[in-house]
This record gives C-alpha cells, sequence and structure tokens, in this order.
C-alpha cells in the first residue's frame, strides 16, 4: 500500500486544497450576489440527467470514475432524479452495481494494463510502496477506504498496484464504497429536493460513518502496533 507524501509535499497539496475550494466559494458568492440563478441551473442540469435515462446514467457511473472523474455527482444526483421514476430500492441496487463494475475495471488497470504508467505517476506524486504481507491484506483494503482524503479511484489504484488479491479488495471496497455511496445518494436527493428531515438524517448518517471510518482506523493502528517486534 502506498503511503502518502509527507512534508512540504504534503503540506503544499493540503494548502492547494485549500485554495481552490476558497475559491470555489468566492466565485459561487460572487455569481449568487450577481442574481444568477443557482436552483435553475440546477434543475436544468437535473433535466438532462433525466433525459439521458436511468442506463446511460448508471452505465456511465460504472464506468468513467475508474479513470478519474469523481464519484459523488453521481451519487448526490441519483436519488433525486430516478427514485420517483424507480423506486429506492431500484435506484440503490443499480448504485452498487455500477460502483462494483467500477472497481472492477479500476482494478484491471490498476494491476496489469496500465500498471506501468500508474507506479511511475504515483512515483511522481511522492508515494512510496513498501511491500505488503499477505496477512495484512484485509487490513490494507479497509484502511484504504475509510482514510479521508485520497479520491475513490486513487485508492483503488492504489491496492490494485499493492497486488491485493481481487476477493480481498473488491469485498473489502464494495461494502464500504457501497455505504458511503447509499448514504450519498439519500443525502443528495434530500438536499436536492429541499427534505429538511431527511437532510438531518443524512448528515447524521455521515456523521456516523465518519465516526466509524474513524474507530476502525484507531483499531487498525492498535492491531499494528501490538504485531510490531518490541525494541526492549
Amino acid at each position: 500500500m502506498a503511503e502518502p507524501p509527507k512534508g512540504p509535499s504534503s503540506r503544499k497539496g493540503l494548502i492547494i486544497r485549500l485554495a481552490i475550494l476558497i475559491g470555489v466559494a468566492v466565485i459561487g458568492g460572487i455569481l449568487v450576489l450577481r442574481g444568477l440563478d443557482i436552483r435553475g441551473l440546477i434543475d436544468s442540469g437535473l433535466e438532462l440527467v433525466r433525459d439521458a435515462g436511468p442506463v446511460t446514467f448508471f452505465s456511465t457511473m460504472a464506468v468513467v470514475p475508474a479513470v478519474g472523474f469523481p464519484l459523488s455527482p453521481f451519487t448526490l444526483t441519483a436519488g433525486s432524479v430516478f427514485a420517483p421514476e424507480l423506486g429506492w430500492p431500484v435506484v440503490i441496487l443499480a448504485t452498487w452495481l455500477a460502483l462494483a463494475v467500477n472497481l472492477t475495471i479500476t482494478y484491471v488497470l490498476a494491476r496489469w494494463i496500465a500498471r506501468p504508467g500508474l507506479e511511475k505517476l504515483t512515483v511522481r506524486l511522492g508515494y512510496k510502496w513498501p511491500e505488503v504481507r499477505a496477512d495484512n491484506y484485509w487490513d490494507i483494503t479497509l484502511l484504504a477506504r475509510v482514510t479521508p482524503g485520497p479520491p475513490f479511484v486513487l485508492q483503488g489504484v492504489m491496492l490494485g498496484l499493492a497486488q491485493v488479491p481481487f476477493r480481498i479488495y473488491f469485498i473489502g471496497s464494495l461494502i464500504v464504497g457501497g455505504a458511503y455511496a447509499t448514504v450519498f445518494v439519500v443525502f443528495g436527493d434530500a438536499l436536492l429536493s429541499g427534505k429538511g428531515k431527511m437532510i438531518v438524517f443524512g448528515v447524521g448518517a455521515m456523521a456516523a460513518l465518519a465516526l466509524g471510518a474513524y474507530l476502525l482506523r484507531q483499531h487498525l493502528a492498535r492491531k499494528k502496533k501490538a504485531s510490531e517486534p518490541s525494541t526492549d
């Protein structure tokens, strides 16, 4: 599993992310103050997604995040656009199926097809590749998926390059990723539809997932420390 870069390069990356967020917030604020109809733009975008249809939408969701496109625009819009027509069980199932295909494509690309190029890219980004023991495959997979920061596709690329067996990679990634995706689908619908109670539920669910991820990281850290040989 790759270790994230530390020191000046890590701080520089954080500063860049914060600058981007601040820039987006400032631009959004200026546009709102100038009378831009943000709600109208959102509704127009959702209508375009609705016109594309669920097959096109979920097929695209299954493929394009594997090559770097963010997953969140899909999960945040899926419920609001398609749940009224298809029902929540179908939307959630389609989301999980798209995620499963996405995970498979990412793994195949990272493990075999694009491995040489991806290895060079991750080295340039400052990531290091320690040896992963077989008894740590599950821990590495879960730790990668609950660690905030790296994009979802980059987490998958790291696991593929680390040669984590597909079965472990797939099951661990689908459980964690599916849980997050489900919460985002529900929260996105509540946010775009103005459902106050569901927004509160969505925020609570995300907080619960974040707490669970934190506790899992702490558990894995204690487990790793306990397995290390004593220096006394």
